[in-house]
């Protein structure tokens, strides 16, 4: 039997953002709409939340991805003569490589499959897609001294917003390369298809390679790690106020007062740019990161134990839950409004534009959360199967998924 030391509090984490990020993804299927969750002109404060609690979903899952491949690292493996030592950078290199290559082929092949019922000459390339290639790119970053990695990782956070000015399309033949960096561009392979990049590689690879030199302070004992954590969860939250507040660097978005009143004006503050993440979009959410996971360490009860196996297998929860919302939206779809698209097929009209939308169509948050809540009690039975036939099974393939 295969016995793993983990740390409950890191996938208490992971739990809850993936959780979170089922909320987002059921939104998206059963309560689509042509506002936008963040224009605060138009958007409901129930809205915009229920966006904005899930804009911690990425940043915490690279950030983890990078601190799973420090413990990865350094978790002690049996060798010859009935030693044990902890895993080359030959061997955590090797593991990063091909599992980022496995995630971009996921993100190709099937998750791809899984947001759309009809084809439209292109494919998205998300978060899975980002997390794959950001483990290539840290493959590369093990071999440099930790000095080096940490200069890396802070300019790449830290400075990537000077490079807001610049457009793909002012670079001629590379603006492809650029629209994967930096800027969501359209980037053409073929004759009528092509990539659209949701998630560019900046500053995602810094992200994670600073998860990785977080690898020291989670191996500490938990008075001392927690400490740390606190300390830096402070410094980040302090640096997002301040950037925030003096609106001269940090997002390509400054907040304003609005005029629908405080509420909407603190809103505003908070309404930080995801696509590329700005330096305020990392602080404001890897800050509460680091803060909460001090707090998860004594946490018991029913729902933490029902989060810590959805944390152990974030993947497998996030390649079933996309699937399994799309066909209850399907059939939701068809049984409510009794639609068809206008090819003929029984699509759902949320993900092709809201001119597709049924005359009689309202946005309701209520049963978005209510269908956010039943699909992920219902896919605690499969995550908890997964769970432990990973816990007990030898086979190589289940460490990739």
């Amino acid at each position: 039997m295969k016995i793993k030391h983990r740390i409950d509090s890191i996938d208490l984490l992971r739990g809850l953002v993936i959780v979170l990020m089922g909320l987002d993804h059921t939104r998206d299927f059963f309560g689509p709409s042509a506002i936008r969750p963040e224009d605060l002109s138009q958007a409901s404060a129930a809205l915009f939340l229920t966006r904005w609690v899930t804009h911690f979903c990425a940043p915490v899952f690279v950030f983890l991805a990078g601190l799973g491949a420090a413990l990865y690292q350094s978790r002690a493996q049996a060798r010859g003569g009935g030693g044990r030592v902890a895993r080359s950078r030959a061997e955590t290199a090797r593991f990063l490589w091909t599992r980022g290559l496995f995630l971009i082929v996921l993100e190709l092949a099937v998750i791809n499959v899984s947001w759309l019922s009809y084809w439209n000459g292109y494919m998205f390339i998300q978060v899975i897609w980002v997390i794959g290639a950001s483990m290539i790119a840290l493959a590369g970053l093990l071999y440099l001294p930790r000095l080096a990695i940490l200069v890396f990782s802070l300019a790449m956070i830290f400075g990537h917003n000077l490079l807001d000015g610049m457009e793909p399309a002012a670079l001629g033949a590379w603006a492809p390369v650029w629209g994967v960096l930096h800027a969501r561009h359209w980037v053409p392979l073929a004759e009528g298809f092509g990539l659209i990049v949701i998630y560019p590689l900046i500053p995602w690879i810094g992200v994670m390679s600073l998860g990785y030199l977080f690898g020291p302070i989670f191996q500490l004992p938990p008075e001392d790690r927690k400490r740390r954590l606190l300390t830096w969860g402070w410094v980040l939250m302090v640096l997002f106020v301040a950037l925030r507040a003096i609106n001269a660097y940090g997002d390509p978005s400054p907040w304003q007062p609005n005029e629908r009143g405080p509420l909407f004006t603190a809103l505003s503050f908070l309404n930080a740019t995801k696509y590329p993440a700005s330096l305020d979009f990392l602080l404001m959410t890897l800050g509460p990161a680091l803060l909460l996971v001090p707090y998860l360490e004594g946490l018991r009860g029913q729902l933490s134990r029902a989060l810590i196996v959805f944390g152990r297998v974030p993947l497998f929860f996030y390649v079933v839950h996309i699937p399994f919302i799309h066909v209850l939206a399907m059939v939701y779809s068809k049984l409510r409004y009794g639609f068809l698209a206008a090819d003929g097929s029984l699509v759902g009209w949320y993900l092709r534009g809201q001119q597709y939308a049924p005359e009689n169509y309202v946005q309701n948050l209520w049963l978005v959360w209510g269908v956010w809540i039943a699909v992920t009690v219902a896919l605690y039975w499969p995550c908890k199967w997964y769970s432990e036939l990973k816990k007990t099974s030898d086979r190589a393939i289940l460490k990739y998924l």
